[in-house]
């Protein structure tokens, strides 16, 4: 890249770093949450209840500088607490020895937020879709951001092995996760 390529690419990010701001996930209205097929013929769902999350973003160019996030396994939710146990334990999650789940966003561009998943100890690089992607001043003036964040994942990737065959072909439990983010986050002051 030439010098003047530099020198303009500096400015640019230098600009956008100037109106990014860091943003807080407001925990009552967004959800981290995934479905995956069962029985090879529907679909459960379900959510984990704790998480964390850091975001830096530039309401202006609506561009995701930073977009990290520390989910807890225990918190896994799936309506039935059998089921939840179940993936909590080393057949799935194995919660005891891997607690968290996380996410270190490398690079967002063309709405798509591209970064390192690591769960259960295996770290692998997935892309993410930034869906309905907007910003508002919410009743208080806070500045608001609101954005839905979809993916897919084969869980035999990170080492989450366990199924059954079925009598009449198939298994248990489906390979691809679907990952349903849903966040809305309001600017630190």
């Amino acid at each position: 890249m030439s010098f003047l390529g530099r020198m303009i690419l500096g400015i640019f990010f230098g600009f956008s770093l100037l109106n990014a701001a860091p943003y807080m996930i407001d925990k009552a209205h967004s959800e981290v949450g995934f479905s995956v097929k069962h029985l090879m013929i529907s679909n459960v769902k379900g959510d984990f209840t704790k998480y964390e999350g850091e975001i830096d973003f530039d309401p202006k160019s609506k561009t995701f500088n930073k977009l990290n996030a520390v989910v807890s396994v225990n918190s896994i939710d799936t309506g039935i607490e059998d089921r939840d146990n179940h993936l909590k334990s080393a057949d799935f999650f194995y919660a005891q020895k891997f607690p968290n789940i996380i996410f270190n966003m490398k690079t967002y561009e063309d709405g798509k937020v591209i970064g390192e998943l690591t769960m259960r100890g295996v770290t692998k690089e997935v892309e993410l879709e930034v869906e309905e992607l907007a910003t508002v001043r919410d009743l208080k003036g806070n500045n608001r951001v609101g954005f839905s964040l979809k993916g897919k994942v084969n869980r035999m990737d990170y080492g989450l092995k366990w199924n059954k065959a079925l009598e009449f072909g198939g298994v248990a439990v489906g390979e691809d996760v679907k990952i349903l983010i849903e966040v809305e986050a309001v600017e630190k002051k």
